[in-house]
């Protein structure tokens, strides 16, 4: 794996844990949308514990490939799930942040895993 592709996957990983632990913590410029878009609060820590899970896969993926890839093919699937959920609330204006997650993810399956 090049050195960029390292570098690109380690932000990612780190941007989607940041993102895992203001949903666990309950930041309220996280919970205000979920709610506005109407996901259910019982959902929250399963939403949570799944980016955590995902943003370690992509670590873990820097030294046994597949988990990596598993991870990242996984964060995007939830990550479109997001853009799709947005949409769904009709919260245009909003729709960039999901983005700004996807986008990392999957430059580093692009960089890393695929090439």
């Amino acid at each position: 794996m090049s050195t960029a592709a390292t570098i690109v996957t380690v932000l990612a990983a780190l941007w989607v844990g940041f993102s895992a632990y203001s949903l666990l913590r309950r930041a309220e410029w996280v919970t205000k949308p979920l709610t506005d878009y109407g996901v259910p609060r019982s959902w929250w820590a399963w939403l949570g514990a799944a980016k955590a899970a995902g943003a370690l896969g992509l670590l873990v993926g820097l030294f046994v490939p597949v988990i990596g890839i598993a991870a990242g093919v996984g964060l995007v699937l939830y990550f479109t799930g997001a853009v799709v959920t947005v949409l769904r609330a009709r919260s245009y204006s909003t729709v960039v942040y999901p983005i700004l997650y996807l986008v990392p993810v999957i430059a580093a399956l692009g960089l890393g895993y695929v090439a």
